[in-house]
């Protein structure tokens, strides 16, 4: 059969970054026994400069250089292998080291990196957790578990992965600063491991990026009671406001509305990023197919009773701030209404007065208009009869004074007529 050379459209140009999306941060393989040292830092830096930080530690080992655009990057530095990878929010760097410590958590995997570089590393540790992946087929004793491995702690623990791995961890940080993690690999896959240690690590991960909003939550509580405190005032105010003091509860009602939006718009993005690292939390519990352990909490129990009351905190003063940002806008609308009604009547008010000003300006100038036809008159008259007295001889029948008389009405109709007229054109 002979095969056919497909010539295809040509590729959108995200097409393969896509694809390769969802294959991106694999999980490594895992034989036990290995131990592990899990960082996560915020506040890092940018991707270049946390690129710069790995060729650092690259230089030397002949391991390849990560590329300038990579988001993770992985090597083998001898016997041990570290993996970094960039996030939206932190950086983690995981390390991996074969074999177990004659005395548990006494030599970690992160022990190997060059202590002047690790020290140089910029960013806030928000996660740091050592592993042991351990052969182990029988059940631990949990309260030599305890005192061996986690200091005596109370120990959280559960089978996971369909019964073929345990894991123990207690949540603490311990004077090293870093978490404990063991996982006992009953017949688990080195894959299997891998995803297992990955998720474990991630849920710790991501309750602590998800608890960022817990001292949000804190801080902005009294502020929100004054905020409520401040709102109910204004609004029994408004119930017996004069127009007088309306405006003054309007500019009280906008500066709170400023306050109250410039405390949601700071918190938004902390509150929805814990409720989605929270659900990020979730997922990963239900993918390792817990089973308990007796005597143990599970991942679960221990979520579901620690972190879930702090994220349900987190929530309930996000959606206060909400519902009173709310409120406030709905008063302001109303006040504004209320002030803008005020403040047409005073318009209309303030425009009856001007009209009635202007009637009296119209008959004002009306008289003055009938004056001005008699002053006019008497002049132009005036004119007549010097007019006259020039051009009529003296002896004769019509005296100056006589056709000064006869111009009055003449004169004054041809004045009237002529304001008249002009009166019109100016209308028209």
């Amino acid at each position: 059969m002979t095969s056919t050379t497909l010539v295809l459209p040509g590729d959108h140009p995200q097409r393969r970054a896509l694809n390769d999306e969802v294959h991106a941060r694999p999980p490594d393989s895992l034989e036990a026994p290995v131990r592990l040292s899990y960082l996560v830092l915020m506040g890092s830096g940018s991707r270049a400069e946390d690129l710069a930080a790995l060729t650092r530690l690259l230089e030397g080992t002949g391991a390849p250089k990560p590329s300038v655009d990579a988001n993770h990057f992985s090597a083998n530095l001898g016997s041990l292998r570290i993996k970094w990878e960039r996030h939206t929010e932190f950086c983690r760097y995981t390390f991996y080291v074969q074999g177990v410590e004659k005395k548990p958590f006494s030599e970690p995997a992160i022990s190997l990196v060059p202590q002047d570089w690790l020290r140089n590393l910029k960013g806030q540790t928000i996660a740091a957790i050592h592993a042991n992946v351990v052969r182990g087929v029988r059940a631990p004793d949990p309260v030599k578990t305890s005192q061996e491995y986690f200091n005596g702690n109370t120990i959280i623990g559960s089978l996971i992965s369909g019964g073929t791995g345990r894991a123990y961890t207690d949540f603490r940080i311990h004077a090293d600063g870093f978490g404990r993690l063991l996982l006992c690999d009953r017949q688990m896959t080195a894959r299997q491991a891998g995803r297992l240690v990955q998720r474990l690590f991630e849920i710790d991960t991501y309750r602590m990026m998800a608890l960022l909003a817990l001292p949000v939550a804190r801080k902005l509580a009294p502020v929100l009671t004054e905020a409520e405190l401040e709102l109910s005032e204004i609004m029994s105010a408004m119930q017996t406001a004069g127009e007088t003091q309306e405006p003054i509860l309007l500019d009280r009602l906008t500066k709170l509305e400023a306050s109250v939006e410039r405390h949601y718009t700071d918190s938004h993005y902390r509150f929805s990023a814990a409720n989605a690292y929270y659900d990020l939390v979730q997922q990963r519990i239900e993918e390792l197919r817990e089973d308990r352990i007796e005597g143990f909490q599970t991942f679960r129990e221990f979520n579901d009773r620690r972190f879930l009351p702090a994220i349900a905190t987190c929530r309930a003063v996000s959606a206060r701030l909400s519902a009173i940002s709310k409120r406030i806008a709905h008063a302001t609308v109303h006040l504004s209404t209320r002030v803008s009604v005020s403040r047409e009547k005073q318009n209309q008010a303030l425009l009856k007065s001007m009209d009635n000003r202007a009637n009296l300006q119209l008959r004002l100038q009306q008289t003055v208009e009938g004056l001005s036809v008699a002053a006019i008159t008497y002049y132009i008259v005036g004119l007549v009869y010097y007019a006259a007295k020039g051009f009529i001889p003296k002896g004769t029948e019509y005296t100056p004074e006589f056709v000064a008389a006869c111009a009055i009405p003449v004169v004054l109709c041809a004045v009237g007529y002529g304001l008249h007229r002009f009166h019109k054109s100016l209308h028209e």
